[in-house]
Order: structure tokens, then C-alpha cells, then sequence
């Protein structure tokens, strides 16, 4: 079975004023809910079972999911109203609503890009060795993950402020390969137990920073990612010429 979970709690600061009266998951993007092209996203990539988390304007989603029949799919809902957990705490949160024995691919509802999700997938359930898949590329920011030369992650670096992560990291070497965070990744059954050491809130990167130099989280590189962040008003416009350009390759 085909699994995924997708970040719809947000508070949605950034596209004020449309998330004062509903939630981030629900402004339209070229008709549609930034959540229906998600779903439809993978959907069509093949994933069956859909764990949704809600804060923000909960039952707006919740109702719209049942508006739509889940879109034919096993759709579940986790609920944060009582406290945003962030990333890590959100899918510690939502384990239980999964197939234990299936990986998860983590996607964000405000996330529009052209990664073939289904082969993301399948990637970590044909390499039982590899405990997380993380989906990488070489962009321009401030903050990097740092992976050695098997593209195993070794730890994370601010490059504005000099920080690496975890204090342990030998420094970044000429050798060391720094790649950006597409927040496209993959859970294996394998780390899921490591979920239980965590607090309840606490973000995704913190986990796998912690756990990285004992468990085999992978970086996987797309060169030729193409990939939007519709995350503020100015992007909304954007996103509709963007959404073009991917029905076109």
C-alpha cells in the first residue's frame, strides 16, 4: 500500500488575509484548493491511504474532504486543534493512522513541483537498507543539509551564520556535499520506532539530525527539479503559470 501524508496545519500567515477565514490548505489555485492538487498529485502517482493534519480552520478541511467522498481513497485526518506540533511532531502524532509496515512519503500542501512522487516511493520500498529518502537540489538558500560521498546525511549547515549541526559534524570539507531540502521525503518502517524518543513537538530536521549518524537517511538529488512554494500572496498568480507548465512536460 501506497502511503502519504500530507501538512495542511499551518497557520498560513504568509497569505493573509485569505487564512483569516480559512485555512492555507484551502486557497484556490487555479480553481482549485492547494489541497486538491496534492491529492490529485498522488492520486495519480498510485497512493492509496492519505494522512492529512489539521490546526488552522479544521473542519473547513475536514468537511471539504467529505464533500469530495475523500476522492475515492483512504483519507484520515490528524488532529492538532489543541497545538501545532511541527513537522516531526506532526507524523509522530500520525503514526498510528498508517500501515506499519509500508514507508510514507511526506509532502506539503503548499508545495506545486514536477518529482514523479510514485518513483520517490518505490525507491525506498525496493532499499530496505535505507531508513528515510530525502529529495535534494542544488539551490540557492541559506540553510543545507551536508551528505558525504554515498549521499548519506551527516548534518546541516547555516551558511549566513556559520552554525553546523549536529555540534559533532567534522566542518564542512571541500568534499562535503551540500544539497537544499526540497521538504519532499520519505519515511521507512524502520525509523518509526525512533519516533518514540521524541518530544510531542519538534521538527523533522531536529530528528533527523539527531539520528543521523546512527540510521542511513539517503539524499536524492533531482536535477531537474522544478518546484514552487505557494506560500504568500505574491506566489498565487505565479502558481496558476506554474500549474501550466507542468501539464505541459
Amino acid at each position: 500500500m501506497k502511503q502519504a501524508m500530507i501538512f495542511a496545519a499551518g497557520l498560513g500567515t504568509r497569505l493573509k488575509p485569505l487564512t483569516d477565514t480559512m485555512p492555507k490548505a484551502l486557497v484556490p489555485v487555479a480553481g482549485q484548493p492547494l489541497l486538491w492538487h496534492v491529492i490529485q498529485k498522488l492520486k495519480d502517482a498510485g497512493f492509496e491511504r492519505i494522512v492529512v493534519n489539521v490546526h488552522h480552520f479544521a473542519q473547513q478541511i475536514i468537511d471539504y474532504l467529505k464533500d469530495n467522498d475523500d476522492f475515492g481513497l483512504d483519507i484520515r485526518i490528524s488532529d492538532e486543534t489543541e497545538q501545532l506540533l511541527e513537522t516531526g511532531g506532526g507524523i509522530k502524532k500520525a503514526l498510528p493512522l498508517f500501515d506499519p509496515d509500508s514507508p510514507i512519503l511526506i509532502h506539503n500542501v503548499d508545495i506545486l513541483s514536477n518529482v514523479n512522487l510514485s518513483a520517490l516511493y518505490d525507491l525506498c520500498v525496493q532499499d530496505a537498507t535505507t531508513d528515510a529518502l530525502l529529495l535534494v537540489s542544488q539551490r540557492n538558500t541559506k540553510r543545507y543539509l551536508l551528505f558525504d560521498d554515498d549521499m548519506r546525511l551527516r548534518g546541516w549547515t547555516n551558511i549566513e551564520t556559520g552554525e553546523v549541526r549536529p555540534p559533532s559534524t567534522i566542518h564542512p570539507s571541500p568534499s562535503t556535499i551540500r544539497l537544499a531540502f526540497s521538504g519532499i521525503h520519505v519515511l521507512s518502517p524502520g525509523a518509526f520506532p525512533l519516533f518514540a524518543s521524541m518530544p510531542d513537538r519538534f521538527s523533522i530536521i531536529e530528528f533527523y539530525l539527531k539520528y543521523c549518524h546512527q540510521q542511513t537517511f539517503v539524499g536524492r538529488e533531482k536535477k531537474d527539479l522544478r518546484m514552487m512554494d505557494v506560500g504568500k500572496i505574491d506566489t498565487l498568480d505565479q502558481a496558476i503559470a506554474f500549474i501550466e507548465t507542468l501539464r505541459h512536460t
